[in-house]
């Protein structure tokens, strides 16, 4: 039956998983979105729930989509209670439920026993806008893993995987203590790379070729001691105007894709 009531239990129910607490509680998360879902079911993401409100379909493609996830529950709504779920300000008629999805250690050391791992660390991102905006970096560079340590923002969080345009699916995402990372890292002889403005290394002066792992730290103070204190290489980028530092999402981009200039390179040779 089409839902027309925002008192409706299970429209409540999702609103309430826009809170953090409430997603951890059930261990569940929203998927919002055409392409998101889209890059959900590409990637096997099994789902509980869909909600739609066809009043709101942009395109001509949403009830295929809707049609082609199998073993869930497909609920129609009004644009009413459908606009109460939405995180969005412009909604495109489709969010869904999920099981939320954590990875075990074993799948990633199995990535950094592969032939040059190319990995990315995150400590501390606070922003989820940011962290999405990495893993969309991190699927157009074909990075094997991502690394979020003593995380600040859910990686379940709607807006990472909004501003992750779906790459929140693509990219193998493992979230663990920064001393834990280390010491794989380290088990597993992949070189630790440091941003940081205090060095006199350019990035574009190191090799990237070999199993690498970049790191970079919190918008506001960079990386840690700890990070800091373990990293094998420790890199700037030219800085030439007044302000002092770049926006971590932009950091990140810059020093994935010159993992992949110089990769790329090297395969010509």
């Amino acid at each position: 039956m089409k839902i027309l009531s925002t008192k409706n239990e299970q429209i409540k129910h999702l609103v309430h998983l826009k809170d953090k607490r409430d997603r951890d509680r059930h261990q569940e998360y929203i998927i919002e979105g055409y392409r998101e879902l889209f890059h959900a079911k590409n990637a096997n993401i099994p789902l509980k729930k869909i909600f739609y409100c066809p009043e709101l379909f942009l395109g001509q493609n949403e009830m295929d989509l809707i049609h082609s996830f199998q073993n869930c529950e497909k609920i129609e709504c009004a644009d009413e209670p459908f606009m109460k779920m939405s995180y969005r300000d412009r909604p495109d008629g489709l969010i869904a439920i999920a099981s939320q999805m954590h990875r075990k250690r074993e799948e990633l050391e199995k990535i950094l026993d592969s032939k040059a791992p190319f990995i990315v660390v995150v400590e501390s991102i606070e922003k989820p806008g940011n962290l999405g905006s990495i893993l969309r970096s991190c699927d157009a560079t074909a990075v094997d893993a991502l690394i979020v340590c003593d995380p600040k923002t859910d990686i379940h969080n709607p807006n990472v995987i909004r501003s992750s345009v779906g790459a929140f699916f693509l990219v193998p995402i493992f979230e663990m203590e920064s001393h834990e990372a280390i010491r794989l890292l380290k088990e597993h002889h992949i070189s630790v790379l440091a941003t940081t403005p205090h060095t006199d290394t350019f990035y574009d002066d190191v090799d990237l070729r070999q199993g690498v792992a970049i790191v970079l730290g919190t918008e506001q103070l960079g990386l840690s001691d700890l990070w800091m204190g373990e990293a094998n290489l420790k890199v700037k980028m030219p800085m030439l105007g007044t302000i002092d530092s770049l926006n971590v999402s932009n950091a990140a981009s810059i020093m994935m894709y010159e993992v992949v200039r110089q990769r790329r390179h090297a395969s010509r040779l």
